[in-house]
């Protein structure tokens, strides 16, 4: 069973019914709305509206222009943030596309930037545009961003990732917004900047989630640092018990290719030896043509991977309190049978997140819930199975029927061990508790 869980971005190529439907069947755990690239109406209808490309060469020029300003230049565009001309000075570099386009500012106007191409592109609509030291003014939530989180909260999302994170303040506005919108989504922070790598440890606390999301990153600091910075976040979500996707380039080349290169296999076999919770495919999936078998791709380097263990950050994770001191004290005891599974009764998640969190090297973890919301959202987390289930009054009774559920799908056979962590109600006190028991 694999336990690095896989992100699929939805788009043009993957809409349809029976694309999502073999998006799943070839091991697809979370799907993605990127809401920079996508309507309202799109979200609830999932129909796309593209627009035509633009083909650049050095020295053409291409103005950017805000607030619907027309452009007199043959080669224009128009950008979603009205701080834009007052950010940028002459001189000053953009990149466009993850880099992929660069252009060095002429001119400025009062509501446009002209500015020179540098490199060959093909200019797509709705591309992320980087400003590589320059201080954006650029509000952690525009009203753009309030309005699809209120949609989201609408449609009952199970998470909301927030670009650009650079102080706690800004997840703290986010999860104020969710709390007015009544919506119990956990937040992603993406690290895209220095800012953020800087401020990575209260990033961590404050969250629910981190993406160490590369292609921005990538290009706000050195690349030769990425692969530093990758390691070192992973091992501080795992030490501080926060779940960590890796996301973008994965698997860039299969975006128009069958197979992938060997970088990208090792790159990617180097994700799941850190033992990130996820990984995210982007362009891959949303535009590439070969969506299923990108998946298929993750799924295999993810499965052979595993097989050959991990890098370990889990052995200092930290246990700061009873009920995490309990969770590693059940892990222990798994890790020391073979042919182990854990098996965790939670309402609200904590538990299985706990036991994820400690990697667990031999058993899979299955987290029975009543919940649907928590159903979905530990579909996130390494390792962890998620089944959702009635409990019953009678604890050995909810226990049997988690039994028979592994035993009819064939997750658990008979001599296996089961490892159980869940509550024992001593009176009118609820006593966490870890029991032995073996599958007849």
């Amino acid at each position: 069973m694999r336990k690095t869980k896989i992100i699929c971005t939805l788009g043009p190529a993957t809409e349809k019914t029976q694309a999502l439907r073999q998006l799943i069947q070839k091991g697809t755990d979370v799907f993605r709305l990127n809401m920079s690239h996508a309507t309202h109406e799109w979200v609830r209808e999932i129909v796309p509206r593209m627009k035509t490309d633009l083909h650049l060469t050095p020295g053409d020029i291409l103005e950017f222009t805000v607030r619907g300003t027309k452009s007199k230049e043959q080669y224009s565009v128009n950008v979603n943030y009205p701080g834009f001309v007052k950010d940028l000075g002459v001189d000053d570099k953009v990149l466009v596309d993850n880099g992929l386009i660069k252009l060095v500012v002429l001119e400025k106007g009062r509501d446009r930037v002209r500015t020179r191409v540098l490199t060959p592109a093909v200019l797509g609509s709705r591309r992320h545009i980087n400003l590589p030291r320059v201080h954006v003014n650029l509000p952690p939530l525009t009203k753009k961003d309030i309005a699809d989180v209120a949609l989201g909260a609408q449609l009952g999302v199970d998470f909301v990732a927030l670009s650009f994170v650079r102080e706690k303040s800004d997840i703290e506005q986010l999860r104020q917004l969710l709390s007015r919108k009544k919506s119990n989504a956990q937040i992603v922070a993406k690290i895209e900047d220095q800012l953020a790598v800087r401020s990575i440890d209260k990033m961590i606390e404050s969250t629910d989630v981190i993406m160490v999301a590369r292609g921005d990153l990538g290009i706000e600091c050195p690349m030769e640092e990425l692969p530093i910075i990758q390691r070192r976040i992973v091992k501080k979500c795992i030490r501080q018990g926060k779940p960590v996707v890796i996301a973008t380039q994965l698997l860039e080349s299969m975006i128009t290719n069958r197979l992938p290169t060997r970088a990208e296999v090792t790159d990617v076999a180097n994700a799941v030896f850190e033992q990130a919770d996820a990984l995210m495919l982007s362009a891959e999936t949303t535009l590439g043509r070969y969506p299923v078998e990108c998946v298929e791709v993750l799924n295999r380097v993810a499965m052979r991977i595993e097989r050959s263990g991990g890098a370990g950050y889990a052995k200092d994770a930290l246990l700061e309190n009873i009920r995490q001191k309990t969770v590693a004290s059940a892990v222990a005891l798994a890790n020391s049978l073979e042919d182990s599974k854990l098996i965790v009764f939670t309402v609200h998640g904590r538990m299985a997140r706990y036991a994820s969190n400690l990697r667990p090297q031999r058993a899979p973890i299955f987290a029975f819930t009543p919940s649907e919301q928590v159903y979905r959202q530990l579909a996130l987390y390494w390792g962890t199975f998620p089944v959702r289930i009635h409990f019953t009054g009678d604890p050995d009774e909810t226990i049997a029927s988690a039994e028979k559920f592994l035993r009819a799908k064939k997750l658990a056979a008979p001599g296996n061990r089961m490892v159980i962590i869940s509550d024992v109600r001593m009176g009118r006190a609820l006593i966490d508790s870890i029991q032995l028991r073996v599958v007849k």
